[in-house]
């Protein structure tokens, strides 16, 4: 339900609903245009003139650029358009702090806006505070448009910010009998070359991606995101190993890609503050079994990602390790977000419930 207050600009004229959420949902294909990754949320703003209609659009495209409203105010401007009396309709509530720009909600009192729809509230200490500042100078502010969408777009980022944590993706490829190798030690490859491009894909989307020690001896990964040629996308992850076995000087993690960094501990608590603390906001975490298995026994996977192919071992390495499951009452039960074909394999992308079992998903803060 949306949630307005009117500030004393009370001659503005007030856009219709349809006309708000039709911008909000633009907004929305906007705000998905910038960078998945990164510590910053990816945010649209529409500027809508008192009849509905679009005076110009804009949207965050990375750390040290312009922020949506600025971005949307600055092409008014640039085509002639005038933002006073405009409405803007904004995924984020607008900033009130100064980072490398301006704070957003200057920029909107002095552009002379006469109303802001956002999606969701900024749970950004350090940000907060915009949709006051706007209310403060007289600004109709009304939040909660098409909210449960702007959660969704949002998800890693506002669970990081939430939690001081980040949002935990673990990805398993495996056989339909739940193999990741063959009994000789053989893995490589259970999937084709469809899914593989598309996990690539994701680790180019993603703040860092992990993997257990053991993992970096056994397999010696290079957990680097390449296209399709082979070549490396602009945005490489942070290369996280967990464990206390030294990574090898001659190891392909050394090698070109993101940073490396080496976390010798098997305190998961530890490692997700530490990734929080380093403003790591998404978390692909890749194997082995070992850290897979850790994971899912402390509740700290926020989703999965299971690439199955339609090849069946018998034997082998499993995904996962006993965890504590010993009855089918106690099973991780998670809900089904998406199924995808990918050439002969299917990907199915599955989130935990708020609660399993009468348990947390995941640790509460104040439990870490």
């Amino acid at each position: 339900m949306d949630h307005t207050e009117t500030g004393r600009r009370s001659d503005a004229r007030t856009v219709g609903v349809q006309a708000v959420e039709d911008a909000m949902r633009r907004a929305l294909e906007l705000a998905a245009e910038g960078p998945a990754h990164g510590p910053n949320p990816r945010v649209g703003c529409v500027l809508l003139d008192p009849a509905g209609r679009t005076v110009a659009e804009g949207f965050h495209r990375g750390a040290g650029t312009p922020h949506a409203e600025a971005a949307a105010l600055a092409a008014a401007r640039a085509a002639g358009a005038d933002p006073r009396g405009t409405t803007a309709v904004v995924t984020l509530e607008p900033c009130a702090h100064h980072g490398r720009t301006g704070p957003c909600a200057d920029a909107l009192i002095e552009a002379g806006v006469a109303a802001v729809h956002v999606a969701v509230a900024d749970p950004n200490p350090v940000a907060t505070g915009g949709a006051d500042r706007l209310r403060a100078a007289g600004i109709e502010v009304t939040t909660g448009t098409l909210a449960e969408e702007g959660e969704e777009l949002l998800r890693p980022w506002l669970h990081a910010v939430r939690t001081g944590r980040p949002w935990v993706t673990l990805k398993l490829a495996t056989s339909l009998d739940g193999r990741v190798a063959a009994p000789d030690g053989t893995s490589r490859w259970i999937t084709g070359s469809a899914a593989r491009a598309h996990a690539h894909r994701v680790r180019a989307q993603v703040d860092a991606i992990a993997v257990g020690s053991g993992t970096v001896l056994t397999d010696d990964p290079s957990l680097t995101a390449r296209t399709l040629d082979g070549g490396l996308f602009e945005h490489q992850p942070l290369r996280v190993v967990v464990g206390t076995r030294a990574v090898p000087d001659g190891a392909r993690l050394r090698g070109p890609g993101g940073p490396l960094l080496h976390l010798p501990t098997h305190d998961l608590d530890e490692v997700l503050r530490t990734l929080g603390e380093r403003e790591v906001r998404h978390l692909l975490v890749e194997g082995g079994p070992t850290l897979a298995t850790a994971l899912l026994a402390a509740y700290a996977v926020d989703e999965l990602h299971a690439y199955v192919a339609p090849v069946l071992l018998g034997a082998g390495a499993s995904a996962v390790a006993p965890f504590g499951v010993t009855t089918i009452g106690e099973a991780a039960r998670l809900a089904t977000r998406s199924v995808t074909r990918l050439g002969d394999d299917v990907l199915l992308v599955a989130r935990r419930a708020p609660t399993q079992n009468g348990r947390p998903a995941r640790p509460t803060k104040e439990e870490i």
